[in-house]
């Protein structure tokens, strides 16, 4: 995140050894199904699961820092450390404990890490004030994901976990929790989960403002004031990314192999097309198994582009919900978890090992280039005027045109 000349991130350092990430997503399923081959019982594949790919909180020792960092040079501007101890839950290898990204109103910076907390800090390093939060209990102890929205005076986010799933705001001046709305969202799914790991969405348009959110089974959507506005059936589960709008309409992706839909502005109650329909007064167009796991779309110059993490790129007109083509990026184009991005007439996907597939934008597909970077890549990249910021595991890129 970026104000004032500095960027502001956040990062988790561990005492001792941790847990890396492992490029892919269907190893967890192929070890589970190894453990079964060799006769052990659920249980048994689980504890053997949960020591392989979770760091339980017990594991490990752990300092939350805030990094500011001088965005025309990169040098650091200064630190500060918000936490430090057990971490409040577990976390998938491939997560984060500080996977949420910051806001800001260009005077302070608010930071929010899920199931621990949230701080407010000057844009000198001086915290301004801090409110804790209760650690609940997510999925598997995959941990947390879900970054916080910013509108006017609230800082908002959403908890979808397994005890108690709800949507929160708070005073940005204070840190007091202005109101919390619990919610009930679970798939009419058998052993259907409700965690989420979908940031809420302020979508501000000439009716209203609301805050959209993803959750497991539903789309649902508050006023400012916590009140159900409408929602829109998924039967998702694990939702991830994050809802945008574009040309006057909300796009949304519910998940894996869940729909992607453009919603018009001013619905009330539940929009859903009926009878396997899809279209609505309130939903412009969906398409239902066309969902994503990780990525969240982009829209650009009449199209929305949707990625998986397998590297499939599928075009959608934005109007019409039309599929223009769908089409692999590249024979070993690998696995992805950070968001595609565009600008100049181009589409860019950037794998886990660190590739950048460049992609002509426009109705039909064609891979223009491959710029590597080797070195794991999983953050998605923020565009800042010129310059393109690009997060490694082990470096931070700042990429522009030649001076």
């Amino acid at each position: 995140m970026v104000t004032g000349g500095k960027i502001f991130l956040t990062t988790v350092l561990t005492e001792g050894k941790s847990k890396s990430p492992q490029v892919g997503v269907d190893y967890g399923n192929q070890y589970v199904a190894e453990l079964r081959k060799k006769g052990l019982d659920e249980k048994q594949v689980m504890e053997k699961v949960t020591e392989r790919d979770i760091e339980l909180p017990a594991e490990v020792t752990v300092h939350y820092y805030l990094y500011c960092l001088d965005l025309k040079t990169g040098a650091l501007r200064w630190k500060r450390e918000f936490h430090a101890g057990h971490p409040p839950g577990g976390r998938h290898r491939k997560n984060s404990f500080t996977s949420e990204t910051p806001v800001t109103d260009g005077k302070f910076i608010y930071v929010y890490a899920g199931n621990l907390g949230l701080y407010a800090y000057k844009l000198n390093g001086e915290q301004a004030w801090a409110t804790k939060l209760e650690a609940l209990p997510v999925y598997l102890d995959f941990g947390t994901g879900s970054s916080a929205a910013l509108h006017g005076n609230r800082i908002l986010i959403v908890n979808d976990n397994e005890k108690q799933q709800f949507i929160a705001a708070f005073d940005k001046q204070t840190g007091k929790e202005l109101w919390r709305t619990n919610r009930d969202l679970l798939p009419n799914t058998p052993g259907a989960l409700r965690s989420g790991w979908a940031s809420p969405f302020v979508w501000v348009h000439k009716l209203r403002a609301e805050v959209v959110t993803v959750g497991p089974g539903w789309i649902v959507s508050y006023g400012l004031d916590g009140k159900e506005l409408w929602r829109m059936s998924t039967g998702t589960m694990m939702p991830i990314p994050t809802p945008f709008a574009y040309d006057g309409m909300l796009y949304v992706n519910s998940g894996a192999n869940g729909v992607v839909a453009a919603i018009r502005p001013g619905g009330s109650g539940d929009v859903t097309p009926a009878n396997g329909a899809q279209s609505s007064d309130s939903v412009a167009w969906s398409v239902t198994r066309a969902g994503t796991y990780l990525p969240t779309p982009v829209a650009y110059r009449g199209g929305v582009y949707v990625l998986t993490e397998k590297g499939i790129l599928s075009r959608f007109d934005a109007r019409s919900g039309k599929l223009s083509y769908k089409s692999r990026l590249d024979l070993d184009a690998g696995f992805f978890t950070s968001s595609p991005w565009a600008y100049n007439g181009k589409v860019f996907c950037l794998s886990e090992e660190g590739k950048t597939f460049v992609v002509e934008a426009g109705e039909a597909f064609k891979l223009l280039r491959v710029n590597p970077l080797d070195e794991m890549a999983l953050a998605s990249p923020a565009i800042v005027g010129d310059r393109l910021l690009l997060r490694t595991e082990s470096a931070l890129y700042s990429i522009g045109a030649p001076q």
